[in-house]
């Protein structure tokens, strides 16, 4: 295989990926058609110029609707899912034995970066051996037009590649006329991708720069509500400042009214409404943010066959809503109308799927979850779920399973670690519970979930006094977890403080009684004489058989 020139100067995104393609799947679809079918969406994000060798066949309606249509984007996970689908298709493409060296990789894109992150991660080195230079040629500066700059925004955009379309978009935005249209454009798309990345200054200053430049409503409207977004939307709960939220949406809501364009004003206020909905469910006032979602849907009416993706997420959002206030049937209704406008979605059916399992509805819910995973690139979230409904079920090594993938998949999901982590130890697996322990705590140290294993591995061990310093830790960091309380429990009878051990599975029992708290508490009881509230405890735990 030839070396690749992984700068992304020409190219953009994916340019290593792109050329690992074009090598591989001609002689690949030789081979297997079905391969390259089970990887279209990733070939051609990376590689859109395959498109003639590759039909997509799961694509989205995204792709045929018009440029202030497309509202969705995707989150920064994306490429990571992407990455973790180009991997497996090369994985199973390259004939074994093979070697590729990638040189300017001190130049290259995020998205390649990834990329070789997960194929070094995934991809054994006998199959196929990957070396990465940082040196190599330099390349001229960047004198693309802005037509072609804005081609890759909007794409970068579209696939979710936001480091290039912050990178670009600057570039774009420096290039053209400030508060022009195609200014704008660039502007919009750069605030919005810097927001989806975390870096909420960046975006505000580039919202501000369009408030101070322009007098076009439109343009107002737009980024009072990118503005208030960056403050509901905030990863952080601790660092959202919802009062600011709402003046800004109110705002936007303000300039919407009153736009010229009846359909322009629908979408705009539907937006924006929808928007202030957000801010609603994140103060708790569920029936206000019902309120604003349908009343966005009604507005979403006067726009006939148009915006279908706008209709798409106000169903889904006013389902969840629907769901929270505990009306299921009107909530799986709205998902399916959800569904049904794209089916190549994938997230409204790990939504449903989650409201199905939490009903009982178990087939129904592990097929969602599986429709997901068919949707598109490897979406952990789905096998995670589908781990904890097969854990309900009983189906510990389906559960393990699941989770193995998850982690494979992505490396950082933490509450994966947490879930393998108590189903091995439950399991008796010690030595592999233990390692998931260590993995998960150097990702979160001090995670009360984690410890709370870690204390029970060290218990049983004999560790006592570490198995001390854990629970007491986790019930510190967490004293809402039932289990670190009866963990805690066990381990002070361990340790001959049996009134302790009473006191411990006393509150596990208030915070979430369970058989097995129950059991422990009367072995406790008895130690210490009290015989009848043991036995009361003994047929409080065999109720729940």
């Amino acid at each position: 295989m030839p070396p690749i020139d992984g700068h992304r100067r020409p190219r953009g995104p994916y340019t290593v990926a792109a050329a690992l393609l074009r090598h591989l799947v001609p002689p690949a679809l030789e081979r297997s058609a079905d391969l390259v079918g089970a990887h279209d969406i990733e070939i051609l994000a990376a590689a859109p110029e395959l498109a003639d060798l590759v039909p997509p066949g799961r694509a989205t309606i995204d792709a045929r609707l018009t440029d202030d249509e497309r509202i969705l984007v995707p989150a920064p996970r994306r490429t990571l899912r992407l990455a973790n689908g180009i991997t497996e298709f090369v994985r199973d493409a390259v004939p074994p034995g093979r070697a590729v060296a990638v040189y300017n990789v001190a130049e290259a894109d995020p998205t390649d970066l990834e990329l070789l992150d997960v194929m070094t991660r995934r991809i054994p080195p006998a199959t196929l051996a990957i070396m990465s230079y940082s040196d190599g040629p330099e390349h001229p500066p960047d004198n693309r037009d802005t037509d072609e700059l804005w081609a890759m925004v909007d794409r970068s955009m579209r696939e979710g590649f936001l480091h290039a379309v912050v990178e670009l978009g600057e570039r774009g935005m420096a290039r053209t006329e400030p508060g022009g249209a195609r200014w704008w454009s660039f502007a919009q798309r750069t605030a919005t991708a810097l927001g989806g990345l975390g870096r909420t200054a960046e975006a505000r200053a580039v919202w501000d720069q369009v408030r101070a430049v322009s007098q076009d409503p439109a343009m107002h409207a737009a980024s009072a509500y990118g503005t208030a977004m960056l403050d509901a939307r905030h990863p952080d709960p601790e660092r959202r400042d919802l009062a600011r939220a709402r003046r800004w949406i109110n705002e936007a809501i303000a300039i919407s009214t009153i736009l010229p364009d009846p359909a322009e004003r629908a979408f705009k206020l539907g937006f924006d409404r929808n928007g202030l909905a957000l801010i609603e469910l994140r103060h708790g006032r569920l029936d206000a943010a019902l309120s604003l979602v349908e009343s966005a849907i009604e507005l979403a009416r006067e726009l006939g066959e148009r915006h279908p993706l706008h209709r798409m997420v106000l169903l889904a959002n006013r389902a969840q809503l629907l769901a929270a206030l505990g009306h299921t049937k009107e909530a799986l209704e709205d998902y399916a109308a959800a569904i049904t406008i794209d089916r190549a979605f994938p997230d409204y059916y790990v939504e449903r799927g989650n409201l199905l399992f939490k009903l009982g509805q178990y087939e129904e819910a592990l097929a969602d979850y599986e429709r997901a995973m068919r949707a598109g690139p490897p979406l952990p979230e789905a096998y995670y779920n589908r781990a904890e409904l097969r854990t309900v079920r009983g189906d510990t090594g389906g559960a393990l399973a699941d989770l193995g993938r998850v982690i494979e998949l992505d490396p950082g999901y933490l509450d994966a670690y947490i879930n393998r982590a108590g189903l091995l130890a439950a399991a008796g697996r010690d030595e592999e519970a233990k390692a998931d322990v260590t993995a998960g705590l150097a990702l979160v140290p001090a995670n009360p979930h984690l410890l709370t294993v870690l204390g029970q591995l060290e218990t049983a061990a004999g560790r006592l006094a570490e198995a001390r310093t854990a629970l007491d830790v986790a019930v510190e960091g967490a004293p809402g977890l039932a289990a670190a309380w009866g963990n805690r429990g066990v381990l002070r009878y361990t340790a001959g403080d049996v009134e302790g051990a009473v006191e411990d599975l006393s509150r596990a029992i208030e915070l979430q009684p369970q058989p097995d708290l129950y059991v422990n508490r009367a072995i406790a009881l008895r130690a210490l004489g009290r015989d009848a509230e043991a036995e009361a405890d003994d047929r409080r735990a065999s109720l729940f058989s």
